[in-house]
């Protein structure tokens, strides 16, 4: 794939790729280019954008590219030049080249919104050819006109033919149902969810429906990113993580048995001690064969109980954000193997339908559309830019799947821009519609 930045000579310091791991760069194969053009932070000209360049550029990537991406300086305020470069692309290398914008992707931040573009563009070929597989593996069972969708990380749906679009915004996407699926479950739209997988655990914080979003730059396979990630705890603690004696101290994990529990664990005939042999010891579940368990020194299994007890206390305590003690509601196919009390939670909520929980937050999503932009209110009255983003916002959960009698605005996030001086705002708008 090919990178192209708008924004030569004044970023010629900072290159494409920068602090991107190796392996990955030539997996990519790392072609980039940078040309003239690019905004200076109050929307002046940084440099004169140039059609020819731009069309040299593409005639010399032919046949050697098989997507592009995009990256303008402050395309976060003003984007036309992106969109043209993403025009003359399929006017050089043909209608179908797939093209990541990063105006409709990252937030403020040139190398951040740059890396979460080129990591766009670079799961262009997956997304294809995994949401083609799902289209044959329903065919193959006889479904042929049902409307496919993929889940968003922000605990939404969007069509496939919008995810073939933006295949990032499917990372992270699992976690998210979980906590949705959760809530559902328990009735609350206000509260910490705890899913205990087979080897990890993921902690995250549901707030008026939807999983909070992490306010931090978020890394994505050692690559630092700044698009929209929800704000989550992972540990290395799970249904199936190994127990072992290390010295006077008992160890849970990182480590795991995985999906093999069910051959290798003691209580399922296997030989390897994991945190599930610990909770049936223990009495605290019944599965397997729990005679099989009795063999685990008792004091050795509570020792091993009160660091996974530790694990997810710190854990919990790193999402909370205030001293108090919090509800959680406990699920995933794992959570049998967490404590009923914990220092820091007020209460556990368990229930029967838990270890579905990703499921049901999956089968009970709506559709979002999600617009971002710098808007200087001294040029656009703030009334008037807040219409002109809530109207993209609505047509981005359109384009999304969302029935457009339902979609309505959820979230309105208004940021001043400190260093700018005609009162400069980073608006975002997220709008909510139903799927039928």
């Amino acid at each position: 794939m090919g990178v192209i930045r708008l924004g030569y000579p004044a970023t010629a310091s900072v290159l494409p790729y920068t602090a991107w791991p190796k392996d990955l760069i030539d997996k990519l194969s790392g072609i980039y280019q940078l040309a003239s053009g690019g905004f200076e932070f109050d929307g002046g000209e940084l440099s004169a954008f140039s059609e020819p360049e731009i069309r040299e550029i593409l005639q010399s990537w032919k046949d050697k590219v098989e997507a592009i991406a995009v990256v303008g300086v402050f395309s976060s305020l003003k984007n036309e030049e992106e969109f043209r470069v993403a025009e003359i692309a399929r006017e050089e290398l043909g209608e179908k080249i797939p093209v990541s914008l990063s105006s409709t992707i990252g937030s403020i931040g040139l190398l951040e919104r740059e890396n979460a573009s080129i990591l766009n563009a670079g799961l262009f070929k997956v997304m294809e050819a995994t949401s083609r597989g799902f289209e044959k593996a329903l065919q193959s069972e006889g479904i042929h006109q049902a409307e496919v969708f993929l889940c968003q990380n922000d605990g939404t749906l969007m069509s496939i033919e919008y995810a073939r679009k933006f295949p990032i915004l499917t990372i992270a996407c699992g976690p998210t149902n979980s906590i949705r699926g959760a809530a559902y479950l328990a009735g609350l739209k206000d509260v910490l969810v705890l899913d205990v997988g087979g080897t990890t655990s993921d902690i995250g914080v549901l707030a008026g429906g939807f999983p909070r979003e992490s306010s931090l730059a978020v890394e994505v396979g050692g690559v630092r990113t700044n698009f929209r990630m929800p704000d989550i705890v992972s540990i290395g603690l799970g249904g199936g993580s190994i127990v072992r004696r290390d010295g006077d101290e008992v160890t849970v994990g990182p480590d795991s048995v995985g999906y093999r529990i069910t051959e290798e664990a003691l209580v399922f005939g296997g030989e390897t001690i994991t945190a599930t042999d610990i909770a049936v010891r223990l009495g605290h579940a019944n599965v397997g064969d729990r005679k099989k368990a009795e063999q685990i020194p008792l004091e050795f299994a509570e020792k091993a109980y009160q660091k996974i007890a530790e694990m997810t206390e710190v854990a919990i305590d790193k999402m909370k954000t205030s001293s108090g003690d919090v509800e959680v509601v406990l699920v995933g196919g794992g959570s049998l193997i967490i404590p009923d009390q914990l220092k820091g939670v007020r209460k556990i909520i368990r229930d029967e339908h838990g270890a579905v929980a990703n499921a049901i937050g999956a089968s009970i999503s709506q559709i979002s559309g999600e617009y971002e932009q710098i808007y200087i209110y001294s040029q656009k009255p703030r009334e008037e830019a807040l219409q002109d983003a809530e109207e993209k916002a609505y047509e981005k959960a359109r384009l999304a799947g969302a029935v457009v009698e339902t979609i309505e605005v959820v979230e309105v996030e208004e940021i001043p821009l400190a260093y700018h001086p005609d009162n400069a705002t980073r608006l975002r708008i997220k709008a909510v519609g139903d799927l039928v």
